[in-house]
């Protein structure tokens, strides 16, 4: 059994070269790295011709026919501060090697509306991905239930509440921890660049939602929502709430109390303005999830790094690990974390308005600049989004155009390394057995080598499990939301040793594998002989390895100590009936 701690991080910054081959005046400074060309622009031959040309908010990368290769999503709809037209939502199939060809019509019915984002998940159990549309303006947002084989009908009407909005982005999340997600939207009136209240709906568990927000969401109004996702910010297994507000100080976090129900980050939030979009990472390498910020500083259009203390409170650190040279004023838009050099730690891209595409790549905590490493093209990217499109086992890059420009929506092809560094299991509910009747419910925390709504693209993630040492069939967790998944061992007979461990192989085929845990059902860790008796043979093991080996860790800390003394002393003299 493998398990992989998480990853060290430092970082350095590559800048890409301007349009004409130089470096803008603001960029040129000393330590300039110049890196070969490893994303190459290949809209031409990989997109449908010609291009739609239409107003791109949001895209969303997802398999949504199951046939092993990832598809894009484009949510269309201008323009920026007035309605404009409706537009298709768009829907690129991959034949498996990255070329791609326009479905829209057949597989949403030629879907239009002012759509603002788009994203994927499984709301009604059967194994394939839904969509949610969030639409700006007063509009009503979308969900599309999939019909196993990538084909979409509009159930709006019926499985949502019918609430206008103006929404400039939703996220799926299992808040409740019930095994379904519910979803999430970014609110203003009488468009997003308004006040209002983030959305909270409930999956029945069959994809049906019901309106939570009065009673779970705190009633507080945000003004200018551009962003909202779910992220673990605290570690507790439990989805927490960022929404980035564009406003001055605007932006707001929301802590979940591990059932649902939402309540103000406790203490102060760095100073932030003018922001359209946050990106979690674990920047430091540290476990927890930093944000980059794009464009926050209050004073100028740069980016913020906010670094995480591990509970959910952050500080700027941004002159640390992004420093002024290396963090110009350009109207940037959005942003990803991604391992563009398969050296394990998370490096930066950067989606520009204002001019081509950055990445920032790690380098021991020292941002040097560099070019060259992308197709240099000025456009007006307003997102962003990573994954192996062509299958060949790295990262490759879309993003979605509009505001200015021509909205020629681009796919940069990567022609490095492939990966080859397996997920990460951070951290999982290590079980006490308490519920004697189970089920035993597992989360995890996994990541890879990039970030986006839907944390990465696992092609399996499953809980691997023993009853009294005969092993058992794979359960498939469930995606949660964030970088969290989901499984649940059915209850056992009282006594019963249970071992479970979380396995991960991510779209490459590379499998991390994390540390074993045990309890007896109904006893807990503390039944350290499995006998379905908390006694003196017990204790005995944890005395005779305290000190010197896990062999009586009862708390998972992987020692044992004074801490698994007291945990068994706590349940000393129970026993199964």
């Amino acid at each position: 059994m493998v398990a992989r701690t998480a990853f060290g991080v430092g970082l350095a910054c590559a800048v890409l070269a301007s349009p004409t081959g130089t470096l803008p005046p603001a960029w040129a400074d000393e330590g300039v790295i110049a890196l070969p060309i490893q994303f190459t622009e290949q809209q031409a031959s990989r997109f449908p011709q010609p291009p739609p040309n239409e107003y791109t908010n949001q895209l969303a990368l997802a398999d949504i026919d199951g046939d092993g290769d990832l598809d894009i999503a484009f949510a269309n709809g201008g323009n920026y501060s007035t309605p404009g037209q409706p537009q298709k939502l768009r829907l690129f199939v991959n034949n498996g090697v990255g070329v791609f060809s326009d479905e829209s019509d057949a597989r949403t019915g030629g879907l239009t509306a002012l759509a603002r984002d788009v994203e994927f998940g499984d709301v009604d159990g059967d194994g394939d991905l839904d969509m949610a549309v969030a639409t700006d303006f007063s509009t009503l947002p979308r969900l599309l239930i999939n019909n196993g084989a990538g084909y979409f009908s509009d159930e709006s009407a019926t499985r949502l509440p019918g609430i206008p909005l103006g929404s400039a982005h939703c996220a799926f999340g299992d808040v409740d921890n019930d095994g379904d997600l519910d979803l999430m939207f970014a609110n203003a009136l009488p468009n997003r660049f308004g006040n209002g209240q983030t959305q909270l709906y409930l999956n029945d568990g069959a994809g049906h939602f019901t309106d939570a927000t009065a009673m779970r969401m705190p009633a507080q109004l945000i003004n200018q929502p551009m962003d909202a996702f779910f992220a673990d910010l605290d570690g507790d297994l439990s989805l927490d709430i960022v929404v980035v507000s564009r406003g001055t100080n605007g932006t707001r976090l929301y802590r979940n109390d591990g059932h649902g129900f939402f309540a103000a980050f406790p203490g102060s939030f760095p100073p932030n303005a003018g922001s359209y979009a946050f990106d979690p990472g674990d920047v430091d390498g540290d476990g927890d999830l930093d944000m980059l910020a794009i464009n926050a500083a209050p004073s100028s259009l740069v980016e913020l790094v906010l670094q995480n203390d591990g509970l959910g409170g952050f500080t700027d650190a941004t002159n640390t690990i992004l420093p002024p040279a290396s963090n110009p004023a350009v109207d940037d838009n959005d942003s990803r974390w991604f391992d563009m050099d398969n050296d394990g730690d998370l490096d930066l891209l950067i989606g520009s308005l204002g001019n081509s595409e950055r990445i920032c790549r790690n380098t021991g905590g020292v941002l040097t600049l560099t070019t060259g490493a992308i197709t240099a093209i000025a456009d007006s990217t307003l997102d962003i989004e990573v994954g192996d499109l062509d299958g060949d086992g790295d990262l490759d890059i879309v993003t979605g155009q509009g505001e200015s420009g021509s909205y020629v929506n681009r796919i940069y092809i990567n022609i490095g390394a492939p990966d080859t560094l397996p997920p990460r299991i951070i951290r999982f509910d290590q079980l006490s057995g308490s519920a004697d009747a189970g089920p035993y419910v597992v989360r995890a925390c996994i990541r890879d080598d990039m970030t986006t709504d839907t944390n990465f693209f696992p092609r399996a993630i499953e809980l691997r499990w023993q009853l009294d040492g005969a092993p058992q069939p794979n359960l498939r967790m469930t995606w949660m939301g964030g970088d969290l998944y989901r499984a649940a061992i059915p209850g056992q007979p009282c006594g019963t040793r249970i071992v479970y461990e979380v396995a991960a192989t991510d779209f490459a085929g590379n499998t991390g594998v994390g540390p074993a845990h045990a309890f007896s059902a109904g006893l807990g860790p503390a039944d350290l002989n499995t006998d379905g008796a908390v006694d003196q043979a017990d204790l005995g093991i944890l005395l005779n390895a305290y000190g010197q080996s896990a062999e009586g860790d009862i708390d998972g800390d992987g020692d044992t100590d004074q801490a698994d003394l007291g945990a068994l002393l706590t349940r000393f003299g129970q026993e199964c009936p």
